[in-house]
């Protein structure tokens, strides 16, 4: 869907706002590095990394695998919602993704791929690279980035952020790396957060860092 097409549904302010505090209080680094997406589109990947947040802390809210499910479910049933013609669920999470999947065309079976993703950490490991491909894909696609080698540093950079230090880890960021002369500069917001990978930064660091490694186009 083009951004230049009517949307007739727009999501309050305060969602917004919601948004954006949540996702600088709990998601720091892939914060810093959507700010370098232009708006809309930096609206939308703050609205994908709450999302992801809701998602992630399904284990923390309750340990009971069935209520897990009945948890990820409202989310499938919301998501349907947002993605019709229908006013979204009255939740700053739901409202905010609503007028994000509509203004970038987001496909309701990319949300949901998310979701399931998810559900299989309830009562297993996590797939880092089913997650992490799942959010690179939606966050490209709020982008509109879709050239081949800026999907795969997503997908590896995506995966990287997933999983704890090691060896697999190392090598998914430098696959990233080795594509960047041919990335899309558009992707950099989702890809900056690389740099944290491996590299301890204090937080009065890590803003400046974020800003030069922008500038010059690196992660």
């Amino acid at each position: 869907m083009s951004e230049s097409q009517p949307n007739s549904y727009r999501a309050a302010e305060a969602s917004h706002r919601y948004v954006l505090d949540l996702v600088r209080d709990a998601d720091r680094d892939r914060f810093l590095g959507a700010l370098f997406a232009p708006e809309p589109r930096r609206r939308g990947l703050l609205t994908l990394l709450a999302f992801d947040y809701e998602l992630a802390r399904t284990r923390s809210v309750t340990r009971e695998p069935m209520l897990a499910r009945i948890r990820l479910e409202w989310w499938r049933e919301a998501m349907a919602e947002a993605a019709g013609g229908g006013k979204p669920r009255a939740q700053p999470i739901v409202e905010a993704l609503g007028e994000t999947i509509r203004r970038h065309g987001l496909a309701l079976e990319s949300l949901v791929e998310l979701i399931d993703a998810r559900e299989e950490e309830i009562e297993g490991p996590l797939d880092v690279m089913r997650a992490g491909h799942a959010l690179a894909d939606l966050e490209l696609a709020v982008l509109g980035v879709e050239d081949a080698p800026s999907r795969q540093a997503a997908h590896a950079v995506g995966a990287a952020w997933l999983m704890g230090e090691g060896p697999e880890r190392d090598q998914l960021v430098g696959d990233a790396r080795a594509l960047r002369r041919k990335v899309d500069p558009a992707a950099l917001p989702i890809l900056l957060p690389a740099i944290s990978l491996g590299r301890p930064m204090g937080p009065l660091r890590r803003p400046l860092a974020y800003w030069w490694a922008a500038r010059r186009r690196r992660y």
